[in-house]
């Protein structure tokens, strides 16, 4: 596990957050993890071409995004990683202590609570709820599962911050108004439903059965145009034995 090295105070001199658009937001992450790996393997600087492919994007969408936390790589020398590591992490808000609270513990609930994960990224599970009788009480990963019933003074009595919604898309807005009630500000959403929230609540929406449409679309294309090919190849074959007799 990595932890994120706090800058000298005189080079930490912007306010986290500031004027960066959400696509770059987007793929922090994704440099976050590149830059995690890079440290991990002993390197203590990389260039932006080095990092870009570590990161799967072209080093001059890279470097813009970057510009966007400040000038921290030097010509010639590129990025010092651990450094980076601290201030993207800062702009993402994984130098503070995120609570979480996971709404729904099937399959899903008891991964997600059981993924070791989220602690190195400044994310705490502090709370697990379930509307099931049979759940309600189970011990999973370290915490007690409470009944729906509880939601409110659990969730404020735990100061969470994050709800995870793992819940049957039938009661995923309820779940949310009630996150939402009692001052829960940011929202995963797990379940096949859209939830309407008030303007300053973020949602994010993980549908798994879209992403593996959308693979499988992907792999459906990559399929076609391999059946072109090999129709290319065979009449090339045919056109050559002709040639030849």
């Amino acid at each position: 596990m990595i932890t994120p090295r706090r800058p000298p105070l005189a080079r930490a001199h912007r306010a986290p957050g500031r004027g960066i658009p959400d696509a770059t937001v987007a793929r922090l992450p994704m440099y976050l993890r590149a830059l995690t790996g890079l440290v991990e393997r002993g390197v203590s600087t990389a260039s932006s071409e080095e990092l870009a492919v570590e990161s799967g994007v072209t080093s001059a969408k890279l470097r813009k995004d970057l510009s966007h936390l400040g000038s921290y790589g030097t010509r010639g020398v590129g990025y010092e990683c651990e450094y980076l590591v601290y201030q993207i992490s800062r702009e993402l808000g994984l130098t503070q202590d995120w609570r979480v609270a996971i709404v729904g513990v099937g399959n899903l609930g008891h991964a997600l609570a059981n993924y070791h994960g989220f602690a190195s990224r400044g994310l705490s599970v502090v709370a697990l709820l379930d509307a099931d009788p049979d759940v309600v009480g189970e011990n999973v990963a370290g915490l007690r599962v409470h009944a729906m019933a509880d939601l409110e003074t659990v969730v404020t009595e735990r100061d969470v911050s994050i709800g995870v919604v793992a819940t049957p898309a039938g009661s995923a807005q309820d779940v949310c108004d009630r996150l939402v009630g009692c001052g829960v500000t940011g929202i995963l959403n797990f379940a096949p439903v859209t939830l309407q929230v008030p303007a300053d609540v973020d949602v994010r929406r993980v549908d798994l059965a879209t992403e593996l449409q959308i693979l499988a679309f992907h792999e459906q294309r990559k399929a076609a145009e391999r059946d072109v090919s090999r129709r290319g190849v065979k009449r090339a074959v045919l056109a050559s034995t002709e040639v030849a007799t």
